[in-house]
């Protein structure tokens, strides 16, 4: 017997029966799999934004198409709706939703319970006897952590039924990572010792450990105790390695830092764990993006899935503002029952910090977008875009970068099968052309190029780029006809309203209209992404050549910087080159230079106008 299909679903009887409660909405398809999973505080508002007629947003309108039913979970408060919505994403991964594939918990370090307790990785819930430090963001960070507690405080990490069947010291004893508890080469006085000592660096106290350790130090050397003051001198050169790599000047309490980074349809999300005053590591985390979002959307639904069942710091930084920020803090504090700060725009030194954390998430962004099988694919997505009936291999991609006419620089940017090929990227400074002219400039680049690829010293290009319109379109084609080059795709890249990522234009030579990919399309991905490059790496090259041409006078420009401090500066740091390079807190350490001044020195340096 054929099973009839659902009734078409109606959104005007269902929205007319609607609560206005709070509660957590699902859209379904027609085969029942649930597409999107959202939280609302009055529901009849919310599910009905969807369906109104004048809706603009390309997503809700993919999604409204796919809608053969919607059903609703009605809770008592919006903090509850919030809490089964990250539930329900994790449980569903709907195709909508943004997701964070990556769900993991937490690894702590556990201290076992006992006379010789033992100090190992821990993940899950926290049954067993004993204390739990962490957590941690990775199991890396757990390893490195445990490989200095037994190097220097050689604590063991066997199992109980390895450590209750010894008659001799292990191999561990041997290279000097375990005091040999076993066998009783360590009484429960001693060890309970050295085990002291680490739950005082666990808890980030180790300069207090550090200084008993001195102490002890002096008073083996005392007793002519030579042996035992070496151990001592060990240990502590041990543990001030480790504080200089781990510490965080200012802070004292648990921190995590959250940034994220958004490029070409794809998102990463840095975190990184500070505990007592110490950092414990980062983790890099790439959720799955139904279409192009904001930082902040992303940050929302990645700050909701992740610390909503998880232990939560009393402070975390945020590199961009997340939506209902009110809600989510309630819904935390709720949670952990102690006070939690979000901030967004954090100063001093927690801004460094904060700035570390977001060009972190852009460079594993960077590096997640260049990887061999997302290349593969969007190659593939562009060549059925375009229409080409030939392997893509080699895209090339030009851009222009002055400021009013000044210091004119051309790039030229390659791609590969496996990514970016930096090592065949060029710049050309622009001379003899109207300042301004991106025409003129873009045409005297070209022409560089191809001379060199026509007469075979360098490869040609299956698909050549070139950042702009028509104009620019046509500056391309009338190189390539001169120098009689002939079987390349020439595509001009145009900016959308706005200049707003998503909207970009292509435009083809050859045909008479323009082609505009979806958002989510992995050809328009690749596009942007070689984009943003050749216009990076020209702005790169524009600035250096502006700061080589005006020597001295980029100071002299400055208000506030006179014959002393200009003097002060390019003594301190060794020349202009070596300022340029240098960061706003080493420029304002320099006598004399404020940190509202400091920045303003370093923005001339690193304008990106």
């Amino acid at each position: 017997m054929t099973v009839p299909p659902p009734p078409p679903f109606d959104p005007r009887i269902f929205l007319k029966h609607l609560t206005a409660l709070p509660g957590v909405y699902r859209m379904l398809d027609e085969r029942g799999t649930v597409l999107y999973v959202g939280k609302a505080r009055n529901l009849k508002q919310r599910v009905s934004s969807y369906f109104r007629e004048n809706q603009t947003a390309a997503k809700v309108r993919s999604l409204v198409a796919r809608i053969r039913a919607v059903e609703v979970t009605v809770t008592h408060t919006e903090v509850e709706a919030l809490i089964l919505e990250s539930t329900l994403i994790k449980q569903f991964k709907p195709r909508y939703n943004i997701l964070l594939r990556d769900d993991k918990g937490y690894p702590y370090i556990h201290v076992s319970a006992g006379a010789f307790p033992r100090m190992v990785l821990y993940r899950g819930a926290k049954r067993a006897a004993g204390r739990y430090f962490g957590p941690y963001p990775n199991a890396n960070a757990v390893h490195d952590t445990l490989n200095l507690l037994q190097k220097a405080f050689r604590l063991r990490s066997c199992e109980d039924s390895f450590f209750q069947g010894r008659s001799r010291p292990c191999l561990q004893y041997q290279i000097k990572r375990c005091t040999g508890p076993c066998v009783g080469l360590i009484d429960e006085v001693g060890y309970q010792r050295h085990l002291r000592d680490a739950i005082l660096f666990l808890e980030g106290k180790s300069g207090q450990v550090i200084d008993e350790l001195v102490l002890r130090m002096e008073r083996a050397v005392a007793m002519l105790d030579f042996e035992q003051a070496a151990l001592c001198r060990d240990q502590i050169a041990d543990l001030r390695q480790v504080q200089q790599r781990q510490h965080v000047e200012g802070e004292s309490g648990d921190l995590d830092v959250v940034a994220c980074a958004v490029r070409c349809g794809v998102a990463c999300v840095q975190v990184f764990m500070f505990r007592g005053g110490r950092l414990l590591g980062n983790q890099a985390f790439f959720p799955r993006l139904p279409e192009e979002e904001e930082a902040g959307a992303v940050l929302s639904a990645f700050l909701a899935q992740y610390y909503l069942d998880k232990t939560v710091p009393a402070d975390l930084l945020i590199s961009h503002e997340p939506m209902e920020m009110a809600l989510l803090i309630q819904a935390f504090q709720e949670r952990v029952g102690h006070r939690v700060r979000i901030a967004h725009r954090p100063r001093g030194e927690r801004a460094r910090w904060l700035a570390m954390a977001l060009q972190n998430a852009e460079h594993a962004l960077v590096a997640h977008l260049s990887s061999q099988t997302g290349m593969h694919r969007r190659l593939e997505a562009l060549r059925e875009a375009l229409g080409c009936e030939f392997e893509l291999a080699r895209l090339e991609c030009f851009d222009v970068s002055h400021t009013y006419g000044e210091a004119t620089v051309a790039s030229c940017v390659v791609f590969g099968s496996e990514g970016p090929v930096k090592s065949d990227y060029r710049r050309y400074n622009i001379e003899g052309v109207t300042p301004g002219d991106d025409y003129a400039a873009l045409h005297q680049a070209l022409t560089r190029r191809y001379i060199r690829l026509r007469d075979g010293q360098e490869r040609l290009p299956d698909i050549l780029f070139v950042d702009g319109g028509k104009g620019q379109l046509t500056q391309a084609r009338k190189v390539l006809d001169e120098l009689g080059i002939t079987g390349l795709v020439v595509v001009g890249i145009a900016k959308g309203p706005g200049r707003k990522p998503g909207l970009e234009t292509l435009y083809l030579f050859e045909e008479s209209r323009p082609i505009i990919l979806p958002d989510d399309s992995a050809a328009l991905h690749l596009v942007q992404q070689i984009r943003d490059e050749a216009h990076r790496f020209a702005i790169t090259g524009h600035r250096q050549r502006r700061i080589r041409g005006r020597t001295t006078s980029a100071l002299e420009s400055i208000p506030g910087i006179g014959t002393k401090r200009r003097q002060a500066l390019l003594g301190q740091f060794g020349g202009l080159k070596q300022l340029a390079r240098a960061g706003v807190e080493d420029i304002a350490r320099v006598d004399g230079i404020s940190a509202e001044l400091a920045r303003r020195i370093y923005d001339v340096f690193h304008d990106e106008s």
